[in-house]
């Protein structure tokens, strides 16, 4: 449980760690790629939308418990670099049973949840009959779904990146047989995609559990006076609440970036959803390094070895930038390939190479906030990542209120970008705490 000294945080255990990810990450738009191809063998467009729109309302209501993962990572790895099994083994515990209560109140209130979610998003008839009927079967795996965050988080600490790639490759692998078995074979419809979905992440928390298992054979895992100390999972409140607030604020914007963009019309609306795939296929590439500062910072800090630190910072920081440079120029060369084989609307694609080069910068001014969270999640300064994000969002609606009216969806990219330097900047300023964390 101790951490490796400074010699061995090299350049190949930074890759370990970071490329499964980076694999990982890849996969999850082929999951809803494989549904919705699926369904549309259906001949009928109401499945497919109903499928779309069932599966963003669970995605919503599992997000929030998204701080599972960052808080359970950032903690863990301090908790080993203390070597502290006892509280290693207890943090997964008490990540697991929120997420179990947290998944059976959602499945025991999906029907006033998926009344409001259809309120705030409503369809035709139809499609919100077939809608209601994918999400109330898919919401019975809440808890597996759930649980997955506290898992991966653990996982990721214990820099076992590869297990969380084997996990995704199985869960999706699974969900894409039974799906063409459950609609193609069974003709099942939108109910087969919800069981194929339900039994998928049922399947990969056992995988995901057995992976685990070495958290159970020695007997921590029952010591429930450390589980429920009251002063542990105070900081974890206090961290997962800070972290909630954080993740709110970047759905915000992500989320009024379509909102607005719609506004200036369809072909800019278009423009902006192929844009953003861009984006957000390079924000999970890099993830991958910031998944390994969260592990190897978090080491660092616990075992409180400055030295360690500053090379974990430094050698993720390096392959971060290497990346971004990567992407950046790939999207100079392939951008407008990219556009175009995602759509075939002349206009659209016109709309979307205006805009290309905000998505060509977004790599080289994404990376440094992206790899500062990573550092500041191992370092678990939740505090910090929310006021950063607070500076952000304010930066964000500035340019929404100041420069949208000016220069039109040309603002809301520049907000967007500025909003990644914002965090970046202030993130950067607040980096001399972390290395306190870590003082000899």
């Amino acid at each position: 449980m101790s951490l490796a000294r400074s010699d061995n945080i090299s350049h190949r255990r930074v890759l370990n760690i970071a490329i499964p990810i980076a694999v990982s990450n890849a996969t999850v738009p082929l999951l809803g790629a494989v549904d919705t191809g699926v369904v549309g063998q259906m001949g009928a467009a109401a499945p497919i939308g109903a499928v779309g729109i069932g599966a963003i309302i669970l995605t919503t209501l599992y997000w929030f418990f998204g701080f599972l993962r960052l808080g359970i990572s950032g903690l863990t790895a301090q908790a080993r670099g203390e070597s502290d099994p006892y509280e290693v083994t207890a943090l997964l515990v008490r990540g697991l049973l929120i997420a179990f209560v947290a998944g059976i109140l959602l499945a025991f209130l999906q029907k006033p949840l998926l009344t409001v979610s259809f309120l705030v998003a409503p369809a035709s008839d139809v499609v919100e009959s077939l809608a209601w009927d994918y999400a109330a079967i898919r919401i019975l795996s809440a808890p597996a779904a759930i649980s997955m965050f506290a898992i991966t988080g653990w996982l990721i600490a214990h820099e076992k990146t590869r297990s969380v790639l084997l996990i995704q490759v199985v869960t999706n692998g699974i969900n894409i047989v039974l799906d063409l078995v459950f609609v193609l074979v069974l003709d099942l419809g939108v109910r087969g995609v919800a069981v194929a979905t339900v039994t998928a992440e049922i399947s990969g928390l056992v995988l995901a559990l057995y992976l685990c298992r070495g958290a159970f054979q020695h007997g921590y895992w029952c010591h429930w006076s450390v589980v429920f100390d009251r002063e542990r999972l105070t900081r974890l409140a206090v961290l997962n609440s800070d972290i909630v607030i954080r993740n709110i604020l970047i759905e915000a914007i992500f989320v009024s970036l379509l909102f607005l963009a719609a506004d200036l019309g369809d072909v800019t609306l278009a423009a902006n959803q192929i844009l953003l795939q861009f984006l957000l296929l390079t924000a999970h590439a890099l993830d991958g390094f910031a998944f390994a500062a969260e592990a190897l910072v978090g080491l660092a800090v616990g075992a409180r070895r400055r030295s360690e630190l500053r090379r974990s910072v430094v050698l993720t920081s390096v392959w971060s930038g290497i990346l971004a440079l990567v992407m950046s120029f790939g999207l100079v060369i392939f951008g407008s390939l990219g556009i175009n084989i995602m759509t075939t609307a002349a206009d659209v694609r016109a709309e979307s190479l205006a805009y290309l080069p905000w998505i060509v910068a977004a790599p080289l001014v994404g990376a440094p906030a992206w790899i500062l969270d990573g550092i500041f999640v191992g370092a678990t300064r939740g505090r910090d990542m929310r006021n950063s994000m607070l500076v952000s969002a304010a930066l964000y609606g500035l340019c929404v209120i100041i420069l949208v009216p000016m220069v039109g969806n040309h603002g809301l990219w520049a907000g967007i970008l500025l909003s990644f330097a914002a965090r970046a900047v202030t993130l950067g300023r607040k980096y001399r705490a972390v290395e306190d964390d870590a003082n000899n």
